[in-house]
C-alpha cells in the first residue's frame, strides 16, 4: 500500500497484492488504486483495465505539464481523479 496522491479534495493509495504460492503462475499478482473522496466522503476501488487506463491518464496530464508549478497539476489532477470519483457508492467508515 503506497500512498501516491493527497490533495484537500482526494487521496490515491496503490495496492499490489502478490500471488499466492500455488495459485497459478509466480509472476500473476493482483493490484489496483484506491480513491478517497475527501468532501463526499466515499471511496472506489479499481483494477483491471480500468485502473491501467486511470494510471496512464495520470501519467499523460504530468507528462503534459513539465515544469508546471505544483498548484496547477494539483488542479489538473483533481479534475481527473473527481470523473473516477463520481463512481464511488462505498461510504468512507472510520473505526
Amino acid at each position: 500500500m503506497h500512498t501516491l496522491y493527497n490533495s484537500d479534495s482526494f487521496v490515491v493509495v496503490s495496492f499490489e497484492v502478490p500471488a499466492i504460492e500455488g495459485e497459478g503462475p509466480a509472476s500473476l499478482s493482483r493490484g489496483g488504486y484506491e480513491i478517497v473522496d475527501k468532501f463526499a466522503r466515499k471511496e472506489i476501488f479499481i483494477e483491471g483495465a480500468l485502473a491501467e487506463s486511470f494510471q496512464q491518464g495520470v501519467q499523460a496530464l504530468v507528462a503534459q505539464r513539465p515544469g508546471s508549478d505544483a498548484e496547477a497539476l494539483h488542479e489538473v489532477l483533481d479534475d481527473y481523479i473527481a470523473g473516477f470519483a463520481e463512481l464511488a457508492q462505498q461510504p468512507v467508515v472510520l473505526h
